[in-house]
């Protein structure tokens, strides 16, 4: 199966009931701390707000968060992980009417509230220590 580059860039735009669905498998052992990070940036550059992060540390958190006039806002936390060592995953992430929606594997696991307007976001960024091998927007 071929993979797509990693770090990941897409132009991107959201609404309300948008869902973007994202394919890979972890790269390294979860001893090794692997990360999976997912940013909708509300520019077409790394340095633009960022509307939702989420962030994996596999086998250890998760965490979700903004940025905001280049300042990251109160950070989310979760310690439930459900991604499993060296398995293929499927991450979903809905735009609800107040919220983002992730499920992993079809299991629903976290909510963020929106702080900026997904309407706002330009570009979604996937990046750190995968074989991504599909992103698919769909709205």
């Amino acid at each position: 199966m071929s993979s797509l580059p990693v770090p990941y860039k897409l132009p991107v735009s959201l609404s309300i009931g948008s869902c973007v669905i994202i394919k890979g498998t972890p790269i390294l052992s979860f001893l090794n701390d692997p990360q999976l990070q997912v940013d909708f940036h509300t520019g077409m550059d790394e340095d633009s707000e960022i509307a939702f992060h989420f962030r994996v540390h596999f086998g250890h958190r998760m965490v979700m968060n903004s940025r905001e006039f280049g300042i990251w806002k109160l950070e989310e936390k979760s310690y439930f992980v459900p991604f499993e060592d060296g398995e293929p995953f499927e991450l979903r992430i809905y735009v609800r009417h107040s919220e983002y929606e992730v499920k992993v594997n079809g299991q629903r696991i976290y909510s963020f509230v929106h702080r900026l307007p997904p309407s706002f976001v330009k570009m979604m960024q996937v990046c750190r220590d995968i074989f991504l091998t599909s992103v698919c927007v769909c709205n």
